[in-house]
């Protein structure tokens, strides 16, 4: 029996967020330049090498895998990496296979990861307005996420909609958005806009809404009920108690949540992020490559890595400075 991985700080690495490809098919603004230059393909972990990573993890004894990109879904024969996960669900080592998704490509691959053992996926949608939907992610188009819920829905996925939190842009769309959810019985969680990657012109500084700003909102409108839930992420959660609806905050810059981290982030040419705020890396690509028919080293390597994770992130928008930061672009670590 391998020894479980634990933190310098006695947190238990269960959790773990696993980047398949750096492309995505929509350029939201947020996250990427318009024209990104993305990774060689032979710098990626192949499918293969992306299993046996996985696999080593769930060996020592991570029990809930998210799948990110990029957008996973547009990796080609993806599908042949979940279908290969799901013998560590049938086998019980593995608790939970998710994805976080756009939505654009879910009309077409639904059917095919619930029979894979994916029982929930996390879909990015900041608007319903189809304007500022193509606004925001350049390449998008609404009507094409929206079809991708319903398959999702219908397939027997449970969905949360993910919505990032844009001064000026989703404001006025919070009951809009809340009431969507609520009529098809999704949870919604919102996330402050995080301070990683050259964006081009665009200025988080203005982007930025707070969430305690966003909570109050709601408690203009709603009765607003804490709730001690936690799912295994970063979320903080709230019932809205006229509709019996729960709300997520994932607050990284008003509210720091990494008392309770208990995850890492693999990206897709695995190299290892301990923390999504800092930059401190470990590579984990060499010993799985050196060494094809050995998982010892890859395993040392994997416990060497997770006895230098922090205690928590610098992101940090005080003084009206991007002084957090990351040089790095979400699409390359994985959300």
């Amino acid at each position: 029996m391998n020894a479980p991985l634990i933190d310098p700080f006695a947190r238990a690495i269960t959790y773990l967020r696993v980047s398949v490809t750096d492309r995505c098919d929509f350029r939201c603004v947020y996250c990427m330049s318009e024209n990104m230059t993305f990774l060689p393909k032979k710098e990626l972990l192949t499918l293969e090498e992306l299993d046996r990573m996985c696999s080593t993890f769930v060996d020592l004894g991570v029990q809930k895998l998210r799948i990110t990109g990029g957008e996973p879904l547009v990796r080609r024969d993806i599908m042949t990496f979940f279908n290969g996960m799901s013998r560590h669900l049938e086998a019980g080592t593995l608790k939970e296979l998710t994805l976080t998704t756009n939505g654009s490509q879910l009309e077409r691959f639904a059917d095919q990861l619930y029979a894979a053992g994916v029982r929930r996926v996390n879909i990015s949608l900041d608007t319903l307005d189809e304007q500022k939907f193509a606004d925001i992610t350049r390449w998008g188009r609404l009507a094409q996420v929206l079809r991708g819920v319903d398959a999702a829905q219908k397939a027997g996925l449970r969905v949360k909609i993910n919505a990032v939190a844009l001064k000026g842009f989703n404001e006025e769309e919070l009951p809009a958005i809340t009431r969507w959810c609520a009529e098809r019985d999704m949870d919604l969680t919102w996330i402050e806009v995080m301070p990683m990657g050259d964006l081009g012109n665009e200025d988080r500084l203005e982007q930025y809404w707070s969430l305690k700003d966003v909570r109050a909102t709601y408690a203009e409108h709603y009765t607003v009920s804490d709730l001690a839930e936690n799912t295994g992420g970063p979320a903080r959660y709230v019932r809205l108690e006229e509709t019996g609806q729960k709300i997520g905050f994932i607050t990284p810059l008003s509210h720091n949540f990494c008392e309770s981290c208990n995850r890492v982030r693999i990206t897709c040419t695995g190299e290892i992020y301990m923390c999504l705020g800092q930059e401190d890396v470990a590579d984990l690509r060499a010993p799985l490559r050196a060494h094809p028919d050995d998982d010892a080293p890859l395993k040392d390597a994997i416990r060497a890595a997770i006895d230098r994770k922090p205690k928590g992130h610098d992101f940090d928008y005080s003084r009206q400075r991007l002084d957090g930061q990351m040089p790095r672009h979400m699409s390359h670590t994985g959300g």
